[in-house]
């Protein structure tokens, strides 16, 4: 009786039936405890797959949770299309069976039979039961892997890659297995998917911004209330006071002189612009509207350019037009004058000859047809008519030309000439007449400075010498007096044509400006410095 009981439990099977109720128990908890980690899995493949985190980093974690639930040694990844498909990460990193990065070939290749075809395919290396032989079979076999399962990346029906898991065992197809490995290759599939598209974003983005930046003129992008959202880098050198341009108003830092038009700006749909002036400079302004998806405005462009250069560029383009008019008038003028005066001076020249006439009378008139036929060569040679050759020759050579020619007549008015001429000064390519007509000319004006002093000492420095100019050697011609000097407010007009700080006998306001033209063909310049009642330099700057 004692054995009552379990022979009534061995007899009704209810030992038999707790044991089956248990395992079947345990199943379901481990199938329960699979599910789970799978959709952990899944889960940490949505929220971990950011821009921050690397593929490799990626497939690390996947892995390693992987191996918990399933018997996996590796996991890999081809990205491609229908041209070009390569191996781009494996992990763990050393087992891979070609050089991550390199095109897998396309002939007879596992990897492009399930990218062409879409499905997924499970292979086992050494298998009497494979269709045909795969070139990576080899390649499986050497890192030891047996069963190989591969799933399609897959976005929009479109395959852009393949999943590739393997492991050392024997695994079953189990069709809830191969279902959660589609179901994980999805979603990596819109993860690497949405990496790519926000590289892109990124992409652009830091382009537009290193463009916005590096734009050397200024552009600020104001709201409809004029307040500044975003500047460039060149907007601090437009103004430098204001450290940070954001969220000041446009209207107080630009558009003090143009309220107006800067408001009419702000309320067009239309491109619209001016002109500002401020810190000494010359700016053009553009506003260029920003519309919405409902083509409604919401904010403004501004865009600004220093056009202080340009503008200076314009006037000289006016002023070399100027001169170029009043040369051709010149010329003609010259040309038409030369003939007659030819006739003038010949015919006084003959009458001198003849004892009954007053000489003093025509050699007036010599002398004033002499001094209309200077002018007008200076004129021939302002307007570039008069032909002059270069060759090689000395600027000491021009300046005792020129010496010879007036050096006896300034002498004669008690006024001393001091040379100091570099005799180790090389030879320049050039028109030593017209190097010598430079120097004639400044010693004429520095005489006639001297008459007009009222000093003692009157004294005429004539000095060459080698100088640097920009790191290149150059001839520096300088006639120095100390006469009565000129005006500031007239030095920079020193050089205008007709301009002349001279009575109307004596001046005709040639001789500067035809000389810097000579000096300019020659490559080099004319400069002056002058100080009012004290005396004045002038500079003769010839390229070696």
């Amino acid at each position: 009786m004692e054995n009552r009981g379990e022979m009534i439990e061995l007899l009704t099977g209810v030992q038999s039936s707790r044991r089956t109720y248990y395992a079947e128990l345990k199943k379901t908890v481990n199938e329960l405890q699979k599910k789970n980690i799978q959709l952990e899995i899944i889960n940490d493949v949505m929220k971990g797959f950011n821009i921050e985190m690397t593929m490799d980093d990626m497939l690390k974690n996947v892995m390693e949770k992987l191996k918990t639930i399933f018997p996996l040694e590796r996991i890999s990844i081809a990205l491609g299309n229908d041209k070009e498909l390569t191996l781009s990460n494996v992990y763990p990193q050393h087992l891979f069976h070609m050089m991550l990065g390199l095109p897998l070939p396309k002939e007879e290749s596992l990897y492009w039979h399930v990218f062409h075809s879409g499905k997924p395919y499970v292979f086992i290396t050494n298998s009497t039961q494979n269709e045909r032989v795969w070139v990576e079979e080899e390649s499986f076999r050497k890192l030891g892997l047996v069963s190989i399962f591969l799933f399609p990346l897959t976005i929009k029906g479109t395959v852009t890659g393949i999943l590739t898991l393997g492991s050392k065992e024997m695994m079953g197809d189990c069709a809830a297995d191969l279902a959660f490995f589609q179901q994980l290759s999805d979603q990596l599939a819109v993860c690497i998917e949405n990496t790519r598209l926000y590289n892109e974003v990124l992409k652009t983005k830091k382009q537009w911004e290193e463009t916005f930046l590096s734009v050397s003129d200024a552009i600020f992008i104001a709201d409809l209330h004029g307040s500044i959202l975003q500047a460039n880098e060149a907007a601090k050198k437009y103004f430098p006071k204001e450290e940070k341009q954001k969220h000041l108003n446009v209207e107080h830092l630009l558009f003090k002189q143009a309220i107006a038009s800067f408001k009419k700006a702000l309320s067009m749909s239309e491109t619209s612009g001016g002109e500002l002036h401020f810190v000494e400079k010359t700016c053009e302004w553009y506003s260029f509207p920003i519309l919405d998806t409902s083509n409604e405005l919401h904010a403004t462009i501004f865009y600004i350019k220093d056009v202080t250069a340009k503008r200076k560029m314009e006037a000289q383009l006016v002023h070399s037009g100027k001169l170029a008019a009043i040369g051709e008038m010149a010329a003609g003028v010259a040309h038409e004058l030369n003939n007659p005066l030819t006739a003038i001076m010949g015919n006084a020249q003959l009458l001198l000859r003849k004892q009954h006439f007053d000489d003093k009378l025509l050699e007036g008139i010599y002398e004033c047809g002499k001094r209309s036929k200077n002018i007008i060569r200076n004129l021939l040679t302002f307007s570039r008519q008069e032909e002059f050759f270069f060759e090689k020759f000395s600027v000491n050579e021009a300046i005792l030309l020129a010496l010879s020619l007036v050096g006896n007549q300034i002498q004669k008015q008690a006024i001393d000439i001091e040379t100091k001429l570099d005799e180790s000064l090389p030879l320049i390519e050039g028109s030593c007449q017209q190097i010598g007509q430079i120097i004639l000319n400044l010693l004429l004006n520095a005489k006639d400075a001297l008459e007009d002093c009222g000093r003692s000492n009157k004294k005429i420095v004539i000095q060459t010498s080698i100088e640097k100019i920009n790191g290149a050697d150059a001839i520096a011609v300088m006639v120095q007096d100390n006469g009565s000097g000129i005006k500031e407010a007239v030095l920079t007009e020193i050089f205008h044509p007709f301009f002349t700080t001279k009575n109307a006998a004596t001046g005709t306001g040639l001789g500067l400006s035809v000389s810097l033209g000579i000096a300019e063909a020659h490559g080099g310049t004319l400069k002056a410095d002058s100080v009012f009642g004290k005396g004045s330099t002038f500079k003769l700057i010839l390229p070696v």
